[in-house]
């Protein structure tokens, strides 16, 4: 069994002593001899990017582990939403977890339970705030909020006569100071008015 230390503190002050002490202890208890230590040192939880937990991650993705053994879930996630995506990975990857303080193993069959309960109340946060956001959205829209850039009002005419007098597409929207998609959506809007009657 290949096992996967992983431990963090946030502040160069602090050390990582302890949480390896109890997770080699963890590992010594259970005959895990193929150890390796991912140690995150001076590292806050909340960065995306913590250079030893991703390659820890690299390391499941190539098979090199067969379980990932934490202090605690807030030393390896920056939040419940990373904890359950890393989770889900291992899932798919048949690679487990074990949190030593919140005594959380994923290969027993209460640790699974667990871990459903878990996923099933974040995808009902999930749920929870989409709803939240889509009632928001059509609150605004009712109340005549308009959403998305704001439409620039270019002069058609001014667009033609520009053209007309030889210059490209890209020349007149710089002369008129708006984007050369603008322009040429405004000549696509002229040219296709006679085709609609």
């Amino acid at each position: 069994m290949r096992v996967a230390l992983y431990a963090r503190v946030s502040t160069k002050e602090q050390n990582v002593d302890m949480q390896l002490r109890d997770l080699r202890t963890y590992c010594h208890a259970r005959g895990y001899s193929e150890v390796f230590e991912y140690v995150d040192a001076g590292v806050s939880g909340v960065k995306d990017s913590r250079p030893e937990l991703n390659r820890l991650m690299d390391d499941a993705r190539k098979r090199r582990i067969d379980v990932v053994l934490c202090w605690r879930f807030d030393r390896f996630a920056r939040s419940t939403g990373h904890l359950l995506q890393a989770l889900d990975e291992f899932r798919g990857l048949g690679v487990q977890f074990v949190s030593f303080q919140e005594n959380l193993d994923t290969s027993s069959p209460l640790g699974q339970a667990l871990f459903t309960i878990v996923a099933a109340v974040a995808q009902l946060e999930r749920d929870l705030i989409r709803e939240r956001v889509t009632a928001g959205i059509r609150n605004a829209r009712a109340a005549g909020r308009t959403f998305g850039r704001p439409k620039v009002v270019v002069d058609v005419k001014e667009i033609l006569r520009l053209q007309g007098s030889g210059l490209s597409l890209r020349v007149i929207a710089q002369e008129l100071g708006v984007g050369f998609g603008t322009v040429r959506d405004r000549l696509r809007e002229v040219s296709e008015k006679p085709s609609q009657k």
